[in-house]
């Protein structure tokens, strides 16, 4: 059954817990001390309390989520800390510097991509031709020799990444909509040298005989060795400023947020089943499916699996966001125009559910869009990889979800 809408539901927690102990997740024991795996307890939500004989824990509010479910304040343990991107344990120096923006085509002539697996946040828009174009913001990139291809930027990419105070990558440019922006000096960015830029990093890319059959313009990478020189020569600072803020609530480590009660939806269609819209993502009939076993979302796209070509794997997500934004046509060239500022209405799956909610981002560039849910609560994200899609207004009626 698929469908278009939901009801909101109450979240309902999963904590892990052993009868007659008390385990201390964040900052208690961290790594030295890995969390075995225990029985589940369910925490209840107060509507369900009495009948079931549960008492709700002192402080927390009507969805159960206190202090000690949910990551709060990072704290680094053996080299290690809980990423802001993800939530896992990922070691202290790329936790705890910027991540990297990279523009990514996702046409079918530019496939497959290397390095998107690395990523602890895609964000997918439509951008002209009625297809999309994603942004991997990274974190863990030191090992890697390239990510990309790399492609050309688009002004609502550039507001999303400086909200996760990202260095943005790209090779080219919309001129008349991103030159002012892209280049203010506030906005980190590294480029290649194209009309439009006025501070070049050319040596950060580098052209990869991908062999026949691909056109220039899907053969030119992001080189990471070639990124630290152009960082450190542009002087940029790889340090989060002191007004940084997180963008998601993660569950902590041993708690898996459920949403027992929310409808199901192991399938999504951002597009809709049938594709052929002008929705973005109408061309190349983008889908998740969602696994029980390992609760995670598989992509899907073009009738495949949308695999990284660094590793050959299919590329899976805990959680999936339809974040809906309104959206214009600009020119005869289609180029579009998208509010990632503001707030709109936004689809949260996670854990095979669905939580109707919004996002709100009010903060200014420098800080992320957040998710809450119908009743105003942040929604806690499960641990993991995100991928965002930016959903056109006009087009939210061609979003199917659903199981099958």
């Amino acid at each position: 059954m698929f469908r278009k809408r939901t009801t909101m539901k109450k979240l309902t927690m999963t904590a892990a817990a052993m009868l007659g102990l008390s385990l201390c997740f964040t900052g208690c024991g961290g790594k030295d001390e890995p969390i075995p795996e225990p029985e589940l307890q369910e925490v209840l939500p107060e509507e369900n309390a009495e009948s079931d004989g549960a008492q709700e824990p002192e402080g927390e509010g009507e969805q159960a989520v206190g202090d000690e479910t949910v990551i709060g304040e990072r704290e680094i343990v053996n080299g290690e800390m809980q990423s802001y991107l993800t939530g896992e344990w990922t070691d202290e120096k790329a936790a705890t510097r910027r991540p990297i923006a990279v523009m990514i085509p996702n046409n079918r002539p530019a496939m497959p991509q290397y390095g998107l697996s690395r990523a602890g946040i895609i964000y997918e828009a439509p951008v002209e031709g009625r297809i999309t174009r994603l942004m991997a913001v990274v974190e863990n990139f030191d090992d890697l020799e390239r990510i990309g291809p790399v492609r050309s930027s688009r002004d609502y990419y550039v507001y999303m990444a400086m909200g996760y105070e990202a260095i943005y990558c790209n090779w080219g440019l919309a001129v008349p909509y991103v030159e002012e922006l892209i280049n203010r000096p506030e906005y980190y960015n590294v480029s290649a040298a194209v009309e439009g830029i006025h501070n070049p990093a050319d040596e950060a890319f580098a052209r990869v005989n991908r062999g026949d059959g691909y056109s220039l313009e899907f053969t030119g990478y992001l080189m990471i060795d070639g990124l630290f020189d152009a960082v450190e020569r542009l002087e940029y600072d790889w340090n989060y400023d002191d007004k940084y803020v997180p963008p998601f609530l993660f569950a902590a480590d041993g708690v898996r947020a459920e949403y027992a009660d929310n409808e199901s939806a192991t399938m999504i269609y951002p597009g809709g089943k049938e594709g052929s819209n002008a929705s973005g993502y109408g061309q190349y009939h983008q889908y998740f499916e969602y696994h029980d076993d390992d609760h995670l979302y598989y992509r899907y796209q073009d009738g495949k699996k949308q695999i990284d070509e660094l590793d050959g794997n299919q590329l899976t997500f805990s959680n999936v966001v339809l974040m809906y934004c309104h959206g214009e046509v600009r020119d005869d060239h289609d180029y579009l125009a998208f509010d990632v500022h503001g707030e709109g209405k936004a689809l949260v799956f996670t854990n095979g559910k669905v939580i109707e909610g919004k996002w709100e981002r009010h903060g200014g560039d420098f800080t992320p869009p957040k998710f809450y849910d119908a009743s105003g609560e942040e929604i806690v994200f499960n641990q993991g990889k995100t991928w965002i899609c930016n959903i056109w207004d006009e087009y939210g009626e061609f979003v199917e979800y659903g199981q099958e």
